[in-house]
């Protein structure tokens, strides 16, 4: 496990240094081009406003590509049996995202609560198979949300991991398992958020959460009219820290540390501290519905293994092979799994 994080965070130093230098030579700017110059001081305002509505995509529209997209990545509902004969003779290994995935998305993260149901069947999941939660939420509050000690927990989009607190059966002493990558940077995040908050306070809706290894600044009750004033704010702060990234997912900006470290590299953390680093007969299933998580089905892709599930209802570019349409599906799902595991475990 120290291998692995040394090996993923040794090119920190480089990266940081090499930042200022970097410079957009592509005529065309995709989005993340575009975030790239924003945080390299470009000061392109309207293109970030512009990333910030692609989270947001008009519904009407999504609607009349969703009949394609379905084909392309058909619900992992309908295609249950297919999975299951895809990961046959294989463990698998549940990881799964919080917010748009266990739990609806609100207005106010702070009341982002999970269902009762919904907790019994993540529980009873954890006990049929190794089971993370991978939240951009602070992994304190994530636990304070799920209140299940079984499970794996990855906070701050995967640079705080911590192993379950009762012990697992599934890896030795994982009560001792503990993942911090970017720790340095906990006082320039601290900094940084209390900037933020003094900075977005004139614009009505905005919220700044301390996610102790990442800043989320939320504009679901942001008036769309005030999306620019709120890019400037952030902006206005970012621009004094190059060794902070400026990223966006759904309907919140995310400030993270300059590292290699994001969901996909906690999702191949996890599978080598279970022992799975270089197995064949491992078979991850990542759930999740945010940009954010696109770094994990990336993963899964290329390592030619597991699959990704896309939570949405309405058509997104993604990296995922199925998809489910609410945190009401993802239960069904998580049951259905159950349920085959305990009739086999039965036979």
């Amino acid at each position: 496990m120290v291998r692995f994080i040394e090996e993923n965070t040794k090119t920190m130093e480089k990266e940081i240094g090499n930042k200022s230098n970097n410079d957009v030579t592509t005529t065309t700017k995709n989005k993340k081009q575009v975030l790239q110059d924003i945080n390299n001081g470009g000061g392109l305002i309207n293109s970030l406003v512009d990333s910030m509505r692609a989270c947001s995509p008009t519904h009407l529209k999504s609607l009349m590509k969703q009949t394609s997209w379905l084909t392309e990545y058909p619900s992992a509902l309908d295609m249950f049996e297919e999975i299951l004969h895809a990961s046959q003779g294989k463990q698998i290994v549940m990881f799964l995202d919080y917010d748009g995935t266990l739990s609806p998305i609100v207005d106010d993260p702070d009341r982002a609560f999970m269902s009762r149901k919904m907790r019994r069947t993540v529980k009873k999941l954890a006990n049929c198979f190794p089971t993370a939660i991978v939240s951009g939420r602070c992994r304190e509050k994530v636990y304070n949300f799920v209140k299940l000690t079984e499970l794996y927990y990855a906070g701050s989009h995967g640079m705080d991991i911590k192993g379950p607190e009762q012990g697992s059966i599934y890896m030795e002493d994982s009560k001792s398992l503990l993942c911090q990558p970017a720790t340095e940077f906990l006082p320039m995040i601290d900094e940084v958020c209390q900037k933020l908050i003094k900075q977005t306070k004139l614009t009505p809706g905005a919220k700044v959460e301390n996610n102790k290894f990442c800043v989320s600044v939320h504009f679901r009750r942001v008036d769309e009219n005030n999306w620019s004033d709120l890019a400037n704010q952030v902006r206005s702060v970012m621009k004094d820290y190059p060794k902070l990234r400026l990223c966006e997912g759904r309907k919140v900006l995310e400030i993270r540390p300059i590292i290699k470290w994001d969901k996909g590299k906690a999702l191949e953390f996890l599978l080598e501290s279970l022992g799975y680093a270089n197995c064949a007969d491992v078979f991850p299933l990542y759930i999740g519905d945010d940009r954010t998580d696109e770094d994990a089905f990336k993963i899964l892709r290329e390592r030619r293994q597991g699959l990704g599930i896309l939570v949405s209802k309405f058509p997104k570019e993604t990296n995922a092979s199925y998809s489910l349409q609410d945190p009401d599906e993802v239960m069904d799902f998580l049951r259905r799994l159950v349920e085959w595991k305990q009739l086999r475990s039965g036979a």
